[in-house]
């Protein structure tokens, strides 16, 4: 077993591997290593030791939690672990200098760099984002892509305890402000002082990029407003999605909806998600071709999909946001109360919105507005156009943005949950969890010959399936004849 002298060594040289500083740096990082983990015992002489930069990481912030216990001072292994990684990056000003210079050379320059640089310092959990389950799913519209997400690690009891007698502080406000850059964070708050964002100008104002630490699809990045604020899905917003694919062409980007239910996980602070990522709705083509009175573009239709799409391409972004905006404005006051397509309730709430995303597409402008509601009845407590009770066992939570693309993002439970079903299926245990018996008995009686070596095949199959029927529910107009009857009465309203 290599000695803590030897570890902070090393991880000292890895750091110096892995950055831009030189062997001359060694003996400042050696010293803020021991600095961090309160240790005050070191041998200059030891041998170095050698390893992955992440394993030698791990390696010293366990000598540092000892000696934070000893000292009865609490930490935890995220807070250690983002302050030893700091130590080799840049202020934000030179990291946002270093930016703009390589984007001068290409934008892809710029983001691959920013990129590596957050997957080396372990802001991007990499290792963690390996454990996710990821299959695709051949459904009746394009391959679908399903991921068991495992990426956040349960927390132990015994760091909840400790969180929970942490005075409460209201800084930073949320978890996307600004003031998360560098923070060192708490018990109860994640540690971000490996964190770096880049400043961009949106619609005249401050916006800031940023990857995601658990990031579910490649270079997963959240563009976030400086103004803490809540989310809107608006004209001006849908203009800084065609500014930010304009900067960033290799990028989708795209906002949740601004309703409960119906919006993402946050709704306090306007932010938009990106990535350079292929998903499966951008493959999706137009079905049915339409026009937008007054606006003429290169191409509008409803787009072959689960869910209720519009797309809209051409040359002339303004002209894009034009008639976002009157689909959007459209929508917002669109009944058809025989589908139950609510726009305002007796009360006054609006129930109507867009989730939209836009994109590069063949040197063109495009935009995909996916309308939602987020009305509830007697029938449907959860929502009328939100996954139904009988596919609850596998996704109750809402669909926002990522899983409306056809990317379903599905709780780590299932992991446990699946495997019962599949001692059950191959008839090796009658015990499975009761939210999943009548669909494990159904599948039973689907599959005749189910074996261990195509158990896990169904099983995932059945999954994808499920998810397909996901979006179906979450869609305004089904396709069926009455839905699209339903769905060219909207058409006809943006006349």
């Amino acid at each position: 077993m290599m000695s803590t002298s030897s570890l902070v060594k090393g991880l000292a040289h890895a750091l110096v591997a892995a950055s831009d500083c030189t062997a001359a740096d060694e003996i400042y990082l050696t010293n803020q290593i021991l600095a961090q983990i309160k240790q005050t015992d070191f041998d200059n002489q030891a041998a170095v030791a050698t390893g992955d930069l992440l394993e030698l990481m791990d390696q010293v912030v366990a000598v540092g939690l000892k000696n934070y216990e000893a000292h009865d001072e609490a930490t935890n292994a995220d807070m250690l672990g983002a302050n030893l990684m700091n130590l080799v990056l840049p202020l934000p000003s030179i990291v946002n200098q270093q930016f703009w210079q390589q984007y001068k050379l290409n934008p892809r320059t710029a983001t691959d760099a920013f990129y590596q640089q957050s997957r080396r310092v372990n802001y991007i959990k990499t290792r963690e984002i390996a454990r996710n389950i990821e299959f695709p799913y051949a459904s009746d519209y394009v391959n679908l892509q399903i991921t068991i997400n495992l990426s956040k690690p349960e927390k132990d009891p015994k760091a909840i305890a400790a969180a929970q007698k942490v005075k409460s502080n209201s800084y930073p406000v949320c978890q996307l402000c600004l003031e998360n850059e560098g923070y060192a964070g708490r018990l109860n708050y994640p540690a971000r002082a490996n964190h770096r964002v880049i400043g961009l100008t949106l619609g005249d104002e401050p916006w800031y990029f940023q990857y995601s630490p658990y990031a579910y699809y490649n270079e997963h990045a959240i563009v976030f407003a400086k103004e803490h604020r809540p989310m809107v899905v608006s004209g001006a917003n849908i203009r800084r999605l065609f500014e930010f694919v304009t900067l960033f062409p290799d990028y989708f980007i795209g906002s949740n909806a601004d309703l409960p239910i119906v919006g993402g996980s946050i709704l306090t602070h306007d932010h938009f998600q990106a990535g350079r990522y292929l998903m499966p709705m951008a493959q999706a083509p137009i079905e049915t071709a339409i026009e937008i009175p007054g606006i003429a573009l290169h191409a509008a239709g409803i787009v072959k999909w689960p869910m209720s799409v519009i797309r809209l391409q051409d040359a002339d972004y303004g002209k894009l946001v034009q008639a976002s905006e009157l689909i959007l404005t459209r929508w917002q006051q669109f009944d058809y109360q025989s589908q139950n397509i609510v726009a305002y309730t007796n009360d006054g709430v609006r129930h109507h919105t867009v989730t939209p995303i836009a994109r590069m597409h063949d040197g063109l402008y495009e935009i995909d507005l996916v309308l939602r509601d987020n009305n509830t009845s007697v029938q449907y407590p959860d929502g009328i156009f939100h996954p139904h009770q009988d596919v609850q066992h596998i996704k109750q939570e809402n669909i926002g943005l990522i899983e409306v693309m056809g990317l379903a993002i599905l709780p780590p439970r299932l992991v446990s949950e699946m495997a019962a079903v599949k001692a059950y299926l191959l008839n090796t245990s009658t015990e499975v969890n009761p939210i999943h018996q009548a669909w494990a008995d159904e599948l039973k009686a689907q599959n005749h010959h189910i074996t261990a070596n195509n158990v896990d095949t169904i099983i995932n199959q059945a999954i994808g399936a499920t998810f397909e029927r996901v979006l179906t529910d979450a869609g305004v107009f089904k396709r069926t004849p009455i839905g699209r009857t339903a769905f060219k009465a909207f058409i006809a309203s943006l006349a």
